[in-house]
């Protein structure tokens, strides 16, 4: 089917740039005075050699990527266009009118300009507040009568800084162990601005990889990620503020802030650190158990090796720093553990 459709535009296209070739060669003729047949044979041959070989690249190729985008898009996005293109026509309409009094030639070219302008903004502020969209297009909904359904009350989860640049929460937003809403604060989203535009190459990318993890984020189907107006106008500092908005809406804040995490725990506020979550996943070892594991460092004392686990975990290995590329059996003495991580101390 997609070889016809190519075959037809191409046959189409060659056809219309030949018969247009041929026009154009013949005015050319005229203008020179010289013979029209040569021309037009020239120049209908070159539109059809380039209406065969260019035509799918004009009317094929952007088709395929469009109906691609659609197809990948997700729904919210989707509706959100269409509702944006609806409103920005309607916008658009009502403006027509008094821009049809004008004097001419603005009454013919303002309607139409304002009919672009009308509908690129709404699409564009319907697809930056789709997760709002679609949230108030669930309140609008019917509440059911049924017996027994009861309306769970929403809970929310405040978004750290580092928590969006670590990128783990979009992979854990997938697994769907996440029922509540995801909340950015607009001083969150500043600080990411901010890092995204600091000269610092390093911190310019981890800036920019937070914003496209909040991207992903905000487009995952599985959570409801938001983007709030809500601040505390009182204190300066993010994590401060942070801290105080997780009181007030008495919800936890996920984090991978160390000095965030001890702070918000002193003034009682709950914290959800993704460290202490990937380190209680982690294979448990208890002291006498064995494992193989490869000796790529030395340690920090004489004689010790270190290699490290499939899931990032150190082992640190006595008297192994002769064996320095091996892999070999250790035996666990002790584990080792910390909110920074998961140490492991064995022997051969």
């Amino acid at each position: 089917m997609a070889l016809s459709v190519d075959f037809f535009f191409r046959l189409l296209g060659a056809v219309g740039l030949g018969i247009a070739g041929g026009y154009l060669g013949n005015s050319i003729a005229n203008f020179f005075g010289d013979l029209p047949e040569v021309y037009v044979i020239i120049f209908s041959l070159l539109g059809v050699l380039t209406g065969l070989v260019l035509t799918p690249y004009f009317t094929v190729v952007p088709m395929r990527h469009m109906r691609q985008r659609l197809v990948s898009m997700p729904a919210e996005r989707l509706v959100a266009i269409i509702a944006g293109l609806f409103l920005g026509l309607v916008g658009a309409a009502l403006f027509s009118l008094p821009l049809s009094l004008l004097p001419p030639p603005f009454r013919h070219i303002l309607p139409l300009v304002s009919a672009v302008v009308f509908c690129y903004l709404s699409v564009v502020i319907l697809t930056m507040r789709q997760q709002d969209f679609r949230s108030l297009m669930q309140n609008l909904r019917p509440v059911s009568q049924g017996v027994g359904v009861l309306e769970a009350p929403e809970s929310f989860i405040l978004l750290d800084t580092s928590v969006i640049i670590d990128g783990r929460i979009h992979d854990i937003s997938q697994t769907g162990f996440l029922r509540d809403v995801l909340l950015v604060p607009n001083f969150v989203l500043r600080e990411l601005q901010y890092i995204a535009d600091s000269p610092d190459m390093i911190r310019r990318n981890r800036g920019r990889r937070g914003l496209e993890v909040l991207r992903m984020l905000q487009e995952e189907q599985r959570i409801i990620t938001r983007i709030t107006d809500m601040d505390v106008s009182e204190v300066r500092e993010v994590d401060s503020k942070l801290v105080s908005l997780a009181r007030h809406l008495r919800c936890p804040i996920m984090t991978t802030d160390y000095n965030l995490n001890r702070v918000a725990e002193i003034q009682g506020v709950t914290v959800l650190n993704i460290n202490d979550l990937a380190n209680a996943v982690k294979a448990a070892f208890l002291p006498g158990e064995e494992l193989r594991v490869r000796i790529i460092q030395e340690g920090r004392e004489p004689g010790q090796g270190v290699g490290y686990l499939e899931d990032g975990t150190m082992v640190v290995v006595e008297d192994a720093q002769r064996l320095m590329d091996k892999t070999l059996n250790v035996t666990v003495t002790k584990v080792l553990q910390t909110s920074a991580g998961r140490m492991i101390f064995a022997k051969p």
